[in-house]
């Protein structure tokens, strides 16, 4: 072909062949994108579209379309999602702007509007004189000096909730670390006043609750919007060079206190029944008390009667009372043997064998009593045997013949 040839330099499609190796020329670039954004729009993408001359309306209304496109995601960006247990707090270039309630929410996009999701129902913990276990001490945290001056190991947790979403992001930097200073302060001021063994061994669960107290303060205080839940004693024990000692401190007043537990109950056990014992002697002494003074009292009544009847009859009145004397000494006596002082025979009385006879016979006669209108027979009794001795003497020189005539004479005077 002539360079003369008016093909020469033009492609087959008409348009300028380009340098060998250079980019394609306006023109084709937007034909290919009209092309996709005919296809994009319901326009099938293979059927050729018809070239017409560019414009510059054109241009500008593709990148109008690209730009509202663009703008639509941008907007749908600022949608987001606020749970129940949870509250949003949008920022408008990283400044706090409000505080949005659970549902769907909107909010600028980026970089104009952000936001920050705040769980208020989440249990938040730390751990102050440990980490993760017991054994895994922090000494800086744990060791602290009580009233008494001693030193102690207090490991417990914090739990804590957030109240106020805004103070809880924008107060402290770290919360955590807030809760853990205010925790660390508040339990050193509850064990600076108190005693070790009241740390110790007495009352961790007033302990507790006076650092939650304290701790709580303080953070009010700051406005850090953090609400303390519970503070739990994990241990309280003293340092490890003396904890050997304290053992065996532990393990002494631990045996008091079974020593006192057992004397109490033997006390429980044996102080009723000396009340008990104390209480009858008591009774039984105030019992006999006033016996003998009612015994007194008829005894000195007694011989103020027997007084005067003796001033009446004084020889009548030491008979009666010899033979009542002697009637009480011969009441209990079964067997009596009388003596006189001549010659003649003893005599001896078997009352107690005249008792067993003569008690069936009474009781014989009782069951076969007589009919009616018949006078009962007198049976003789059958007396035991009487022993008789040589009589030693009169019987009215006797002296028991002296006492029956006083006898029936002082009857007769009754």
């Amino acid at each position: 072909m002539s360079m003369n040839d008016h093909g020469w330099g033009n492609s087959p499609n008409g348009g300028n062949k380009g340098k060998g190796d250079g980019p394609p020329d306006l023109e084709e670039i937007w034909r290919d994108f009209n092309r996709r954004l005919s296809g994009l729009f319901g326009k099938r993408g293979g059927e050729p579209s018809p070239v017409s001359p560019i414009r510059p309306g054109q241009i500008g209304g593709g990148f109008a379309a690209i730009a509202g496109l663009a703008a639509v995601l941008w907007l749908s960006s600022g949608y987001y999602i606020v749970d129940a247990s949870e509250r949003g707090v949008v920022l408008q270039f990283g400044r706090y702007s409000e505080t949005t309630e659970p549902g769907l929410r909107w909010r600028f996009p980026w970089p104009v509007e952000s936001h920050e999701i705040v769980n208020l129902t989440g249990v938040r913990t730390v751990e102050v004189g440990y980490r993760g276990s017991e054994k895994n001490r922090v000494p800086r945290e744990a060791l602290m000096l009580t009233d008494d001056e001693n030193i102690v190991s207090v490991q417990f947790a914090v739990q804590y909730l957030i109240k106020d979403p805004k103070n809880y992001l924008f107060a402290q930097r770290h919360p955590d670390d807030s809760v853990i200073q205010a925790a660390e302060t508040s339990i050193r001021e509850v064990v600076g006043k108190s005693r070790m063994d009241f740390v110790l061994y007495e009352s961790r669960d007033q302990i507790a609750a006076s650092t939650q107290k304290l701790i709580q303060d303080i953070l009010d205080r700051y406005d850090t919007g953090i609400q303390i839940r519970s503070v739990n004693m994990q241990s309280a024990q003293p340092p490890e060079q003396v904890q050997s000692a304290f053992d065996d401190a532990v393990k002494a007043g631990q045996d008091k206190e079974r020593q006192k537990n057992e004397g109490q109950a033997y006390a429980n056990d044996v102080v009723p029944k000396a009340q008990g014992t104390a209480s009858r002697l008591l009774q039984e002494a105030d019992g006999y008390k006033q016996r003998m003074i009612a015994t007194a009292e008829g005894d000195a009544s007694r011989f103020k009667q027997i007084l005067a009847e003796y001033s009446r009859a004084p020889e009548v009145t030491r008979q009666r009372m010899y033979l009542e004397t002697m009637q009480q000494v011969y009441s209990n006596t079964s067997k009596v043997m009388v003596d006189a002082k001549g010659q003649g025979n003893l005599l001896y009385l078997p009352l107690d064998k005249l008792m067993q006879v003569t008690a069936p016979l009474v009781v014989s006669d009782t069951n076969t009593a007589p009919p009616a209108g018949i006078a009962p027979s007198i049976n003789p009794v059958t007396s035991a045997p009487q022993q008789t001795v040589p009589d030693r003497g009169s019987p009215l020189d006797r002296p028991d013949a002296k006492a029956a005539s006083l006898r029936s004479r002082e009857r007769g005077d009754r």
